[in-house]
């Protein structure tokens, strides 16, 4: 005789899943008015979105549920309740970049947006889960939607880029399935929390296996990360996004990532695990510096971005690998500052508009920024104010930024580590110097066609000045931004 399973609907905790699928029935919302109704300007869909994203984004902060929910399955710890927070405040300045003068031809399409919403609500299941199984769920999802938005640019490298983002993309889902196939078949569990009480249970028997499980782990996050080797993807991806998704791209899906890193990766660091240790310091290690070097041979702004994003990466992970709670709330400290630099430097280079006949070319050499002081002396201020702000020059943001995580590697015994940080934003800030000298130290060139605040409206001004006042006035905001992180690490625990 079959038992009939018990549910208690209260012990299931349905308020944990209501931020995302506000966000989901947001998406499919956009859906059935573009089939009711066609030929909507899109200016309606950025607004249902924002609304939309708001109503997200009070779901997390009203939160006051139990920390467990759905079976189990979804976390709404501190670190996730603040994670969402920041994905979701990125994810509608970002797309209040949309509204710009420029007509790409992705925003016809209400399909744009509700993607949008899928694949925020997608990074916000990442981060509110240590299910491997609903991580993936929430991975995939984010990377289906993101991999359609890159195609729908409608330009020969966008298409470049999307074929090559989802071969890569599939090949990493791929390493992060038979990762987690392999740490099921060792502990008999998916949750990270039950994994490893097992593995420190059994003192990391089958230590070979483990490894291999790691390393696949690795593969499938280092991918969404751009971590070296796996980094190979995101120059050419930026590449052919239009820079607005490019710089969504350099923000959102890391932190969200970053966080299932921190859950796994925890596992090991915290007992020490010698090996698994060394893995992380060389993939840190490589991962700041590889790129950088990269980044001082390009001749294209935003391939230069691309680069330096992945370096910025390579820092955070460092906090990872450190495992401290200084180190903990230092990488959210770092991404959340390094997040609005790299959201000005982004929107800059989406306001610039191209006069030559191909509306949609996104090249960004450097010659083209030649004498901007002399044609847009506000713009070449702005653009060289967040350019110092990501070389990390005081006191601007991202400073603070690394001093912080600088210590909390110092007092957690990684001083080469700590140095190797140290040198490697000495080499960032050639490259970053290297545009503010093209801007400033140069003529203009005649072919550069620069023009730049002429998409903008009063709606991209405001985020723009969002971001410059943000970089400038951070000194003050330090502490009270660290108080807030520290509330939230402390709940989780970490």
């Amino acid at each position: 005789m079959i038992t009939p399973i018990s549910i208690n609907i209260a012990e299931l905790n349905i308020p944990s899943l209501l931020p995302m699928m506000i966000a989901v029935v947001g998406a499919l919302v956009i859906l059935c008015i573009d089939l009711a109704t066609k030929n909507l300007h899109k200016s309606l869909y950025v607004m249902l979105s924002i609304l939309v994203l708001v109503i997200d984004l009070g779901a997390v902060i009203g939160y006051s549920g139990s920390t467990r929910g759905f079976f189990d399955m979804m976390l709404m710890d501190g670190i996730s309740l603040m994670t969402q927070v920041i994905i979701i405040v990125a994810s509608a300045l970002f797309i209040f970049l949309t509204l710009s003068n420029q007509k790409f031809h992705e925003y016809k399409y209400p399909e744009y947006f509700a993607l949008y919403l899928f694949m925020t609500a997608g990074f916000q299941f990442m981060v509110a889960s240590d299910s491997l199984i609903l991580i993936f769920v929430g991975l995939e999802t984010a990377s289906m939607a993101l991999y359609t938005l890159i195609a729908m640019h409608n330009k020969d490298k966008s298409t470049e880029a999307a074929i090559k983002y989802f071969t890569m993309g599939a090949a990493a889902a791929a390493f992060f399935a038979f990762g987690s196939m392999i740490f099921y078949g060792l502990t008999g569990s998916v949750e990270l929390g039950k994994i490893s009480a097992v593995l420190v249970a059994s003192d990391f028997a089958n230590y070979p296996l483990i490894l291999v499980g790691v390393v696949f782990i690795l593969g499938g996050i280092g991918f969404k990360l751009s971590l070296v080797p796996f980094h190979t993807w995101a120059p050419d991806v930026y590449e052919g996004s239009n820079a607005a998704l490019a710089g969504y791209m350099s923000i959102v899906p890391k932190i969200a990532t970053f966080v299932v890193a921190l859950r796994f990766f925890e596992i090991f660091v915290s007992v020490e695990n010698s090996w698994i240790e060394m893995i992380l310091y060389i993939v840190v290690v490589t991962t700041m510096t590889i790129p950088n070097m990269a980044a001082l041979l390009q001749k294209d702004v935003k391939r230069m971005l691309a680069y330096s994003s992945i370096s910025h990466a390579g820092f955070v992970m460092g906090a990872i690998l450190v495992g401290t709670s200084q180190a903990t709330e230092a990488l959210f400290l770092y991404w959340i500052l390094f997040s609005f630099a790299n959201l000005g430097a982004f929107g800059m280079l989406w306001l610039n508009k191209n006069n030559s006949e191909d509306n949609y070319k996104s090249d960004y050499p450097f010659e083209r920024f030649s004498g901007l002081v002399k044609i847009a002396p506000l713009s070449a201020f702005m653009m060289g104010l967040f350019m110092l702000t990501l070389a990390g020059i005081p006191p601007f943001s991202v400073f603070w930024g690394k001093m912080f995580l600088l210590s909390a590697t110092v007092n957690g015994g990684y001083i080469l580590l700590a140095f190797i940080m140290a040198l490697n934003s000495a080499i960032a800030v050639y490259y970053y110097l290297k545009l503010i000298v093209y801007m400033f130290l140069k003529e203009p060139n005649r072919d550069s066609n620069v023009l730049f605040m002429q998409n903008s409206n009063k709606i991209l001004q405001t985020v723009l000045s969002i971001a410059v006042f943000f970089t400038v006035t951070a000194i003050f905001y330090i502490e009270p931004l660290l108080e807030w992180i520290s509330m939230f690490v402390e709940i989780s625990g970490y």
